[in-house]
């Protein structure tokens, strides 16, 4: 009676070999081929991420963002490599597919915001409208650009406030770089009394201008009568400098227009109002 169970356990026991055995060879081909594809895969897919990196870097992209491409293809390129594997190993994909699929729109979704300011991220530093160090203006704020990060720009305005400002808001607007070009027109309106000497007035602005070193000569100021206003005769000047030097020449051509007028006794008038009464009997 002990001898049945015996061979029945042996039986059971050679059964379970001859099964892996055929398993082994049924299966056995495409697992090693899905190894070996797997490793090379991946080296493949290290050699091609490094040439991406390579090619961001010789293209002067900002490193942020070329960190983080280099990274996302690296993402996308194993997880096709991985999907592919467990397709030759008989796992069925369709459905793992459709998982992703579904997970990637609701992520779309959500990061909605967050992507076009990626996509705006791209199209600055692709374009570049603007650069570090440059003085913009863009959405109601005006500032030096301190960096351009992937989804953000940051300025710091002129009294040293930071403001981060959204990528894709900056990249559908409008955006004034005063720093550009390398020269800048300065423009002012100075006026004088009616009863003040035009040509001397005219005289005085024009030396004044062509003291100042740091306003070109080239083209020369340009300096005419404008508008005869309800209390003063306004001159208009525009005078061209060099970008870096525009607020220099505003602020000092303004105090030397004051100091000079006073000197030579020209007057600056001011809004007044004249008040007649009128005495009835």
């Amino acid at each position: 009676m002990d001898a049945l169970p015996e061979e029945l356990s042996a039986d059971r026991m050679q059964g379970y070999v001859d099964t892996a055995i055929e398993m082994a060879i049924q299966y056995g081909p495409q697992l090693i081929l899905a190894i070996l594809v797997l490793i090379i895969g991946l080296w493949i897919i290290g050699r091609v991420v490094k040439l991406i990196n390579a090619a961001l870097a010789k293209g002067d992209t900002d490193t942020t963002l070329a960190k983080f491409l280099g990274s996302l293809a690296s993402v996308i390129l194993k997880a096709l490599l991985f999907i592919s594997v467990a397709s030759m190993v008989g796992i069925e994909t369709t459905s793992f597919i459709a998982i992703l699929g579904a997970a990637g729109l609701a992520v779309g979704l959500a990061l909605q915001g967050s992507l076009s300011n990626f996509a705006g991220g791209v199209l600055i530093l692709l374009f570049r409208p603007y650069k570090v160090g440059d003085f913009i203006d863009a959405q109601g704020v005006s500032g030096t650009v301190t960096e351009i990060q992937i989804f953000n720009t940051v300025i710091n305005t002129p009294d040293n406030k930071r403001i981060i400002v959204p990528n894709g808001a900056i990249s559908n607007g409008i955006i004034t770089n005063f720093s550009a070009e390398q020269k800048r027109r300065v423009d002012f309106v100075f006026g004088i009394g009616y009863d003040d000497d035009i040509a001397k007035a005219k005289g005085i602005l024009q030396r004044i201008f062509s003291e100042d070193d740091r306003i070109h000569k080239d083209p020369e100021p340009f300096v005419v009568v404008s508008e005869l206003a309800d209390s003063s005769v306004n001159f208009t000047c525009r005078v061209w400098v060099d970008a870096s030097d525009y607020w220099g020449v505003y602020f000092d051509a303004t105090e030397n227009v004051k100091l000079v007028f006073d000197q030579e006794n020209i007057s600056i008038p001011y809004p007044q109002s004249d008040v007649h009464m009128h005495q009835t009997s």
